[in-house]
């Protein structure tokens, strides 16, 4: 349970740093640009996960992940209209995720989990929203990187560059994997 709790938190805080890394090289005005009006800004999508989040881990343990409180519609309105909102909205749907996930414990390891009335384990609960969120968030950093073009800063493997990335990573590492010793010598 410790083991999967901590890998689960480690991917979660992977995917909000790349929001707040895309935030970093959006313009203002950027989280708000559209495609075209069916699709979303960065805003909407913040404004989504966001409602999602408070939804889904408000007590998570005890009450269904779809709140009564919760209209998932209006998360797509144009309701936000600055940076700092945004910036707000994101941290509280973030703070929610992960105070729910440190109540977490043997003594409620096992407890049903409810979306929409859907029964699920802990586990399956957990990696349905891990599976949810990833994919919002790819949309921000696809958006971010569409905005800020040339200026693009690579929050991964830059362009041209896996070779330069994988030799330094691998160096001074050849052993430590287990690779070498399995190869015929």
């Amino acid at each position: 349970m410790e083991t999967y709790l901590n890998s689960v938190k480690k991917e979660f805080a992977r995917y909000k740093s790349l929001g707040d890394k895309t935030f970093a090289q959006v313009t203002d005005r950027g989280l708000f640009w559209r495609y075209n009006p069916e699709s979303n800004s960065i805003a909407t999508i913040v404004k989504h996960l966001a409602g999602n989040m408070l939804s889904r881990w408000t007590d998570f343990l005890t009450t269904d992940g779809e709140k009564p409180w919760r209209n998932r519609d209006t998360e797509f309105e144009d309701e936000i209209s600055t940076r700092q909102q945004l910036m707000d909205r994101w941290e509280e749907g973030w703070a929610c995720l992960f105070a729910a996930l440190d109540t977490i414990n043997e003594e409620n390891w096992h407890n049903t989990i409810y979306i929409r009335n859907e029964p699920h384990s802990l586990t399956d609960a957990i990696n349905r929203q891990l599976a949810h969120y990833p994919y919002h968030v790819g949309q921000i950093v696809f958006i971010g990187k569409m905005i800020s073009e040339a200026e693009w800063t690579s929050l991964s493997v830059p362009k041209g560059k896996s070779e330069e990335f994988n030799a330094e990573k691998m160096q001074g590492n050849a052993d430590s994997n287990g690779l070498r010793a399995r190869l015929p010598s």
